[in-house]
């Protein structure tokens, strides 16, 4: 028997691990002699961030919930890291499977890897060569220890390889998060807004911003929200709020009258707005696939991103960190100019399904 475990803690690794989950119960119905724990490290605890994508995205309860919301990234991490080798410890595995580059990932790898777990990295090989990203960090750590590297493209392998990783370790077998969005886009759904306000297909904005440099600093984050709404043609602009910037805006946002802050959504709730809006503008990196794939544009505020496809391939553009330079983009948009986008190579909707595969050829016959 194969003994997998797989860890999730934030919102990004939700989406990665449904499609993985899925994979290795059809793998079971198979006849495979595999078994798989899944363990939440509770990262993220609001239902609005966690809960109801496991009941959307059709992911059974996790095994186990460590519980360890709150305190400074690095408190956050002393604490998965010492609750995750408690959870090893009464629970041995043949292989440890994580997802993406959040905080719940590099602690469970390095408890993994001290405890001399074989760890396996979906999502290997991205860099935005920024390392003032915690994500950055978390993902260089996390590919450090890894032995096995499962790829989005070619060029997260080339970065691999240029670090020193065999090639026999890296496998390119497409985007798991496109696995979920090709799965489940029947089944978006329009939240309350969209008929709150009488939205109209490509008649609005969705905005999105929560990193630090875009929202700590309360007049960085106001110059973003100027530029954005006196560009935007009066057009309603939707913004799924983070905790983190909530609380910078409650004073100040009766200044943008077509600015209109929301609750975090759920998956299918928020898709549905990406997937009819204007366009997207964001910080984030995963909406840069989701919108590649919709052939949505969309507009990241960022110097780098590690998701370069989305702009070579797709409708991303990286507008930068200073305001103003979001002023041609905008004109780009409203001219009818913008980029159109093309699937990246195996972005098909089955990479759990070669992740499970390749897993499962790699340990048959050298596990009890």
């Amino acid at each position: 028997m194969i003994r997998f475990t797989l860890v999730a803690g934030a919102r990004p690794n939700f989406m990665k691990i449904a499609p993985i989950i899925a994979a290795l119960q059809q793998a079971q119905i198979k006849g495979q002699d595999i078994h798989y724990r899944l363990i939440h490290t509770g990262q993220h605890y609001e239902a609005s961030m966690s809960d109801n994508f496991f009941q959307q995205l059709y992911i059974p309860p996790p095994d186990c919930n460590l519980g360890c919301s709150g305190g400074s990234p690095t408190e956050q991490t002393a604490n998965i890291m010492l609750a995750f080798e408690k959870e090893l410890l009464a629970n041995p595995t043949d292989i440890m499977l994580v997802v993406g580059d959040v905080t719940s990932t590099m602690a469970c790898s390095i408890v993994a890897k001290k405890m001399g777990i074989p760890l396996a990295h979906v999502e290997a090989g991205l860099r935005s060569k920024d390392k003032t990203m915690p994500e950055e960090l978390n993902r260089i750590v996390t590919d450090v220890l890894s032995d096995y590297y499962f790829t989005t493209t070619k060029e997260a392998g080339e970065n691999l390889k240029k670090e020193g990783v065999a090639d026999d370790k890296i496998f390119f077998v497409g985007n798991v998060m496109i696995d979920t969005l090709l799965k489940h886009r029947s089944r978006f759904i329009a939240p309350p807004i969209f008929h709150q306000l009488g939205l109209l297909t490509k008649g609005y904005f969705i905005l999105t911003l929560h990193r630090p440099s875009n929202v700590d600093n309360l007049e960085v984050l106001l110059d973003w929200l100027a530029v954005i709404s006196s560009n935007s043609k009066h057009y309603p602009i939707i913004f799924p709020i983070h905790p983190r910037t909530e609380k910078h805006l409650k004073q100040a946002i009766q200044s943008f009258p077509n600015l209109y802050i929301v609750p975090p959504m759920s998956y299918l709730e928020f898709n549905y707005l990406v997937e009819h809006c204007k366009a997207v503008i964001t910080d984030s990196g995963g909406i840069t696939e989701e919108t590649t794939v919709m052939n949505v544009p969309c507009m990241t505020l960022r110097n780098t991103t590690e998701r370069p496809e989305t702009c070579t391939l797709g409708t991303n553009q990286l507008i930068g960190t200073e305001p103003q330079a979001l002023v041609p983009a905008m004109q780009k948009l409203w001219a009818g100019k913008w980029q159109t986008g093309s699937q990246p190579p195996l972005w098909d909707g089955h990479a759990a399904e070669r992740i499970v595969n390749i897993l499962i050829q790699l340990f048959h016959g050298k596990v009890a």
